[in-house]
C-alpha cells in the first residue's frame, strides 16, 4: 500500500517560521520558580516514594511508536498488550486493562481502550511533551483503577506559564518497516498576560513488515507476504488552547480532536474508525489567605465514538461520552506536614450498537475524596494518602438485543484505599524506599453486565452482576544509588488480591464460541525491577552502559494456575556514546521463554531484539535541529509477545515487527 506524503498547512507554517524567528520563550513567570511535576507528587516536587519513570521530548523523539503501549514497552516493569501495531495499552507489573489509569494532563482520559484489546488509546506521542509512569498501587490518588499504576500523558495544550514571543516545534519522520510518513507541528505565542497554543499531526502507515510469510484474505483471495495483513493505519489530530495569567494564577481552555482509521489484524476484513473530541478547562489560584495556599481545578468533557467495519460496511458502533472534574487544594504546613486535599467526580455514558455488542448501554458515576500528605524529616521523607469513592454502575440494556433485558440493573460500590511510604537517606549516594497500600476497585460495567461475542478475545463473554469490590494488599521496597553519572535502582514488589476480577474459561459454548465468565478469584503478583547507568569512559567523549531487568510471577491462587498474559523475565543493556552534538546507541533486550501459562494459552519462545540509533543536534541561530535515525530489530528476529491476547487467539497472524529503519528531524525554535 502506498500513501502520499503531504504536509499539513500547520506544519508548513512552522517550517516557514523557522527561517526568520528570533523570539525567545520564557517558560516561567518572573519571580516564579519552575516546578518539576511528578504525577505521584501533587505538591509539584521532584521527589516521590513511589517508583516512577519519565520520558521527555528527547526520549519520545528517539523511542516514540504509533501506540502508547509500544512507546512505553521496555521501561522497568512496563510491557504492552500489543494487539498489532495500531492498538496497545501499557501493562504494568502484570496488570492491564482498568487496573492501569491512563491520564491526560492528570485528568481522566475517557475512551473505550480498556474495554477491548483492539481499541486504541486516542493519544499520540507526536503531540506529547512528556509521559510519566508510576508503578504500583501508591498512585491511589487517581482511583481504584490505578491499582497497577498510572500513565500520565502531558502536553501544553493549556499553557500553564506565560510565554514571551513565539516558539514552536515541527517534526518530520519516515519508517521503512511500516512505510510510515508522519508530520507534526505546534506554535505557541503570547505575553505576560496571554498565551496561545496550536498544534496538529498526521501519521500514515502501511502493513507492517515481519520476518515470516503470512496469509492474507483481505482482497477476497488468499495471498502471502512478509507483512501483517490489515495492519495499515492513518491518524490525525490537532488542538487549540488559550490561557490568561495574573499575578497569582491562571485560567485556560483547550479543544482537541483525534481521529484514527486502522485494521484490527485479528480479522483480515475488519477495520476500525475512531474519533474523539475533548474539551478542557483548567485553572489555578495561588497565595490564598487562610489554611489553603493554592487551589487547582480541571474540568473536561470527552465525546468518543468508534465504529467497526466489515468489508467497508459499519457493523458495531461504540460510544462513550463523559465528564471529569478534579479539584486539588494545597494546605499550609501543619506540624510539619504538607499536603493536598481534593475531590473528583466522573460520569460517563457508554453504548454499543450492533450484533457484536458484547456489553449493554450503561451509565457510570463516581465521586471521590482524597488526601495526600508529606512530612520532610532529617533522614528523608514520609508520605501518606487515602481515597474514598462512591461508584454507581447502571445497566441500561439494549433496545436492539434481547439478551441484555435480564441484565438491567444498578450496582453501588464504596471503595476505600489507603497508602503510606517513606524514603530513608542512608548517605548522599544511597537511599531506601518503601510503600504499602490497601486498595479497592469497583467492577466496571462490562465486568458486571457483559453478554455477547468479543472479537479481541475470540470468546462469548458473560459478566457477573454479583461481583464485589476487588481488594488488594501491596508492598514494595527499593534501594537507590546515585554518584555523579552513575546510578542504580532495584525494587521488589508483592501484591495479594482477595478478589481479583478476571475473565475465566468455562466448558460452555455459545454461538460456536467458548464461553468466558468474569469471576473473582484470589491472586498473587510478585516481581523485581532493576535499572541503572554506569560510566565506562569519560574524556572528550563519554561511553555509558544503561542496563535494565524485570520479572513478574502471577498466580491464580484459587486454582494454583498461572495468570495469563504475563511478561517473562527480561534483561537488557545499551551502550551510549556521546561526543559533542553526536549521540549513538547500541542495545539488546533478551526476553525469556514464557512457558508458565494457564491451560488454553500458548507458550512463547525466547528471543533477543537488537536496536541501534544515532542522533545529531544542530543549532542554527534561534533554531535547533535534532536529526535522528533508529534501527529496530536489527537481526530481523521472529518473535511473539507473551502479553498479547493475539498469541492465544490468533497465533501466527501477528508477530512483533521485523527490521525497520526510522529517521527524521525535529526543529524547535
Amino acid at each position: 500500500m502506498t500513501h502520499s506524503f503531504q504536509l499539513s498547512a500547520l506544519a508548513y507554517a512552522c517550517l516557514a517560521t523557522l527561517s526568520f524567528s528570533n523570539a525567545r520563550a520564557q517558560n516561567a513567570a518572573p519571580g516564579v520558580p519552575s516546578e518539576i511535576v511528578i504525577t505521584g507528587n501533587p505538591l509539584g516536587r521532584d521527589s516521590t516514594t513511589v517508583p516512577v519513570s519519565t520520558m521527555g521530548r528527547a526520549d519520545l523523539l528517539e523511542r516514540g511508536q504509533s501506540t502508547l503501549g509500544e512507546t512505553l514497552n521496555g521501561l522497568p516493569g512496563v510491557s504492552s498488550t500489543y494487539f498489532g501495531p495500531n492498538a496497545s495499552r501499557p501493562v504494568i507489573r502484570g496488570l492491564d486493562g482498568d487496573r492501569i489509569r491512563v491520564l491526560n494532563n492528570s485528568a481522566s482520559s475517557l475512551d473505550a481502550s480498556a474495554l477491548s484489546y483492539d481499541h486504541a488509546v486516542p493519544l499520540d506521542v507526536l503531540s506529547t511533551d512528556r509521559i510519566e509512569v508510576l508503578r504500583g498501587p501508591a498512585a491511589l490518588l487517581y482511583g481504584g483503577s490505578a491499582v497497577g499504576g498510572v500513565v500520565n500523558v502531558i502536553d501544553n495544550r493549556i499553557p500553564r506559564a506565560p510565554i514571551s514571543g513565539v516558539l514552536g516545534k515541527a517534526q518530520l519522520q519516515a519508517g521503512t518497516g511500516n512505510d510510515e510518513r508522519s508530520v507534526a507541528g505546534l506554535v505557541e505565542s503570547g505575553n505576560e498576560r496571554w498565551a496561545l497554543h496550536v498544534d496538529g499531526f498526521d501519521r500514515r502507515t502501511g502493513d507492517v513488515r515481519v520476518p515470516v510469510s503470512l496469509a492474507c484474505d483481505k482482497t477476497g483471495e488468499t495471498r502471502h507476504a512478509r507483512r501483517i495483513c490489515n495492519s495499515a493505519s492513518t491518524a490525525r489530530g490537532g488542538a487549540f488552547g488559550v490561557s490568561t495569567f495574573w499575578d497569582h494564577g491562571y485560567l485556560g481552555a483547550s479543544v482537541n480532536t483525534y481521529q484514527s482509521d486502522y485494521g484490527t489484524v485479528a480479522e483480515d476484513e475488519v477495520t476500525i474508525g475512531m474519533k474523539t473530541t475533548r474539551y478542557a478547562l483548567e485553572g489555578q489560584v495561588r497565595q490564598l489567605p487562610g489554611w489553603f495556599d493554592s487551589v487547582k481545578a480541571r474540568l473536561s468533557h470527552t465525546d468518543y465514538r468508534h465504529t467497526e467495519f466489515f468489508k467497508g460496511g459499519p457493523e458495531t458502533v461504540f460510544s462513550n461520552k463523559g465528564q471529569d472534574l478534579r479539584i486539588e487544594a494545597r494546605h499550609r504546613a501543619l506540624s510539619g506536614w504538607q499536603g493536598v486535599l481534593g475531590v473528583q467526580t466522573e460520569s460517563s455514558r457508554f453504548s454499543a450498537v450492533g450484533d457484536e455488542a458484547f456489553a449493554p448501554f450503561s451509565r457510570t458515576r463516581s465521586q471521590a475524596l482524597f488526601v495526600h500528605e508529606e512530612l520532610p524529616t532529617n533522614w528523608g521523607q514520609v508520605t501518606a494518602g487515602a481515597r474514598w469513592e462512591s461508584v454507581r454502575v447502571e445497566s441500561l440494556g439494549n433496545p436492539e438485543l434481547d439478551r441484555f433485558d435480564e441484565g438491567i440493573g444498578t450496582q453501588k460500590f464504596t471503595p476505600f484505599s489507603v497508602a503510606a511510604g517513606a524514603v530513608f537517606k542512608l548517605s548522599p549516594a544511597w537511599s531506601l524506599t518503601g510503600n504499602a497500600a490497601l486498595t479497592q476497585r469497583a467492577p466496571k460495567d462490562y465486568e458486571l453486565f457483559a453478554n455477547g461475542p468479543h472479537l479481541a478475545t475470540h470468546a462469548w463473554e458473560i459478566g457477573n452482576k454479583d461481583l464485589g469490590l476487588e481488594k488488594s494488599k501491596s508492598l514494595d521496597a527499593g534501594v537507590q544509588w546515585k554518584s555523579g553519572p552513575n546510578s542504580a535502582n532495584v525494587t521488589a514488589f508483592a501484591s495479594q488480591f482477595a478478589n481479583y476480577i478476571g475473565l475465566m474459561n468455562t466448558q460452555d459454548v455459545e454461538d460456536d464460541l467458548p464461553v468466558q465468565r468474569y469471576q473473582g478469584v484470589k491472586a498473587q503478583f510478585r516481581g523485581l525491577e532493576a535499572s541503572g547507568r554506569q560510566r565506562l569512559w569519560q574524556n572528550t567523549t563519554t561511553l555509558d552502559l544503561d542496563w535494565r531487568a524485570d520479572t513478574v510471577r502471577a498466580t491464580n491462587t484459587s486454582t494454583g494456575e498461572p495468570l495469563p498474559r504475563i511478561a517473562p523475565l527480561r534483561v537488557g543493556a545499551t551502550l551510549v556514546h556521546g561526543q559533542g552534538p553526536w549521540r549513538a546507541k547500541l542495545g539488546a533486550d533478551w526476553h525469556a521463554a514464557q512457558k508458565r501459562v494457564p491451560e488454553g494459552s500458548v507458550a512463547t519462545g525466547s528471543y533477543t531484539l537488537v536496536n541501534a540509533s544515532v542522533s545529531y543536534r544542530q543549532k542554527l541561530d534561534a533554531t535547533v535541529l535534532n536529526w535522528f535515525a533508529r534501527l529496530d530489530n536489527l537481526t530481523n528476529q521472529l518473535a511473539y509477545s507473551a502479553t498479547s491476547i493475539l498469541t492465544s487467539t490468533a497465533f501466527g497472524k501477528s508477530p512483533l515487527p521485523g527490521r525497520s529503519l526510522k529517521f527524521g528531524v525535529q526543529a524547535t525554535f
